[in-house]
C-alpha cells in the first residue's frame, strides 16, 4: 500500500510515521507513506496556499489551485482507490472504515485548514470525507495520522501476531474484554481464574461474554438494532 498525505506542515509528520508499528511496516516495505508540501504547489511566489473568501466573513480558505496541482501531478503517475478530505463535516471514521481502506492500493489524503478548502475541490477531485470526531482541529493533520495509523496496524505483516488485530475493540461492533498478564495476584487481586485454567473453549467463551457485557454498559450503541451478536451468545 502507498498513502501520500498533502499537508502544510509535512514536518509534523514525519515524527508520528517514524515510530513503533508503523515505522516496523515502512522498514519493511509493507506500506510506503509520503508527504507532499502543498507550499510547493502554489502560484505565488512566497507559497501561499490560501485566500479570502467570496462573499466576506472572518477567516480564509485553502485555494482550489495549488492543491488541484498538488492532486493532478500524483494522479499522474499512479491510480488512487480514494481521494481523502479531512474535514469536521465528513463521514465518522470508524472500524468498519478502516477494515475497507487497508485494502486499497493507493490512498491519497489532503489534511483541511482554515475554514476549510474552495469547494470546488471537495466536488470534483474529493472521493470521500471523513472526520475523527465531532470537534475542530486547527489542521487535518491529526486526523490523517489517527485514520493511517488504524488502517496500517491492518494490513498482513504490520504487526506481530495479525490474528491480534481481530480481536480488537469495534471489531464484530464489540469492545475488547479486559486482559491480565502476570502476576496472578497482586495486592490480593486476582486474575479470573477461567484465565488460568488453561481450557480455550471456556476462556474464549468467558472473553466473548465479558466484550458483550462491556460494549452493553459502555457502547450500547454499537448493538442498537443488531440482532446478530445477541442470537449469537444464545
Amino acid at each position: 500500500m502507498r498513502i501520500d498525505i498533502l499537508t502544510l506542515f509535512p514536518q509534523m509528520m514525519t515524527m508520528f510515521f517514524d515510530e513503533s508499528i508503523v515505522k516496523r511496516a515502512r522498514n519493511k516495505g509493507i506500506v510506503e507513506v509520503c508527504f507532499h508540501n502543498l507550499h510547493d504547489y502554489s502560484l505565488s511566489r512566497y507559497g501561499s496556499v490560501d485566500d479570502y473568501p467570496y462573499g466576506g466573513g472572518a477567516g480564509m480558505v485553502m485555494a482550489i489551485e495549488p492543491l488541484a496541482n498538488c492532486i493532478e501531478a500524483l494522479q499522474a503517475e499512479r491510480t488512487y482507490d480514494d481521494i481523502i478530505y479531512t474535514a469536521p463535516d465528513g463521514q465518522p471514521f470508524n472500524q468498519s472504515m478502516a477494515n475497507s481502506l487497508s485494502l486499497a492500493q493507493n490512498l491519497m489524503i489532503l489534511c483541511g485548514h482554515y475554514k476549510g478548502v474552495d469547494e470546488r475541490l471537495r466536488e470534483h477531485f474529493i472521493t470521500r470525507e471523513i472526520s475523527i470526531g465531532d470537534y475542530v482541529l486547527s489542521g487535518g493533520e491529526l486526523a490523517a495520522a489517527v485514520m493511517s495509523d488504524a488502517i496500517i496496524r491492518l494490513i498482513p505483516g504490520a504487526i506481530g501476531d495479525e490474528q491480534s488485530a481481530l480481536g480488537d475493540s469495534f471489531q464484530d461492533r464489540l469492545l475488547a474484554p479486559p486482559e491480565y498478564t502476570r502476576p496472578p495476584e497482586y495486592r490480593g487481586w486476582r486474575v479470573p481464574e477461567v484465565l488460568l485454567s488453561g481450557n480455550h473453549a471456556k476462556i474464549e467463551a468467558w472473553r466473548y461474554e465479558q466484550a458483550l457485557e462491556r460494549t452493553r454498559a459502555r457502547r450500547p450503541d454499537l448493538l442498537a438494532g443488531d440482532d446478530t451478536t445477541e442470537q449469537k451468545n444464545k
